[in-house]
């Protein structure tokens, strides 16, 4: 909890806080540890009067709603709509004001996105194939980056920077979605992510990784909320039985959740939404 105060207050005062988007200087993550700012960061002092805009920071409600396959709706407080892996035919009614997406599969991905949705957002470089995608940018009350990672082609090889992993900074919480991951995280890519309060996490057992693989990931990451998604081919019990009692288990009955910084779960939580 204190560590939370502290990314909030951190968020208020500037230390670590996403800047306008007509600020010359590039977003700050507040997801990523501050000691990379050094010697450059500016040390806050502690002032009582911050504390209750610290406390309705962590109280700001963030919808995420599982639609199917591997794409989440995440609402933030501020009305800002986000579908992840966004490939057209898994949406709501209305439509989405920022949509991410991974060219791995058909299914999440599409080339002919609505002209209606603001900001479309490819986990793979257009301009110049196999160099990394780079994506820095604030959109209301949410600050979006992604990391990439390497995919494997239908034939087998390997594509470089093929795919995104997704963050989603608002309200105090680091979300992130992992798309569709074809091989464990190195180091740098651990860096890169920072802290991931949600992660949502393929467990199709081996179109992306083995179950093996992919909870080493999880288990790494240790974030307090974990969304499986693109479920085929085994149960999900392969994957959850790769974790002890160290992690909780849960199966919704809707396919989506409201969560605040402060009501995290404080053991990390595997929670199965509806239609997963």
């Amino acid at each position: 909890m204190l560590l939370r105060l502290f990314l909030a207050f951190c968020a208020i005062t500037g230390l670590a806080a996403p800047v306008a988007a007509e600020d010359e200087r590039p977003p700050v993550s507040q997801c990523q540890l501050v000691a990379e700012g050094l010697p450059k960061a500016r040390f806050a002092t502690f002032e009582p009067e911050p504390l209750p805009l610290i406390y309705a920071a962590l109280e700001e409600e963030v919808t995420i709603r599982f639609l199917g396959h591997s794409t989440f709706q995440i609402e933030t407080p501020g009305g800002i709509s986000i579908a992840t892996d966004f490939n057209g035919w898994l949406r709501t009614a209305d439509l989405p004001d920022v949509v991410t997406m991974n060219k791995a599969h058909s299914s999440h991905y599409t080339l002919s996105p609505d002209p209606g949705i603001a900001t479309v957002l490819h986990g793979w470089n257009d301009e110049r194939p196999g160099e990394k995608a780079e994506h820095r940018l604030v959109v209301g009350d949410a600050y979006i980056r992604n990391v990439p990672t390497d995919i494997r082609s239908w034939g087998g090889a390997f594509e470089p920077n093929g795919n995104s992993i997704f963050i989603f900074e608002v309200a105090g919480l680091c979300i992130g979605h992992l798309g569709h991951l074809h091989h464990e995280l190195t180091d740098a890519h651990f860096a890169e992510i920072g802290r991931l309060d949600i992660v949502m996490v393929p467990v199709d057992g081996g179109l992306t990784m083995g179950a093996d693989s992919m909870s080493r990931t999880i288990k790494r990451l240790r974030s307090a909320l974990i969304l499986p998604m693109h479920r085929r081919g085994p149960p999900i019990e392969t994957f959850l039985g790769m974790f002890d009692q160290s992690f909780d288990f849960k199966i919704a009955d809707s396919d989506a959740i409201t969560v605040t910084a402060r009501t995290l779960p404080r053991k990390p939580l595997i929670l199965v939404l509806s239609g997963v």
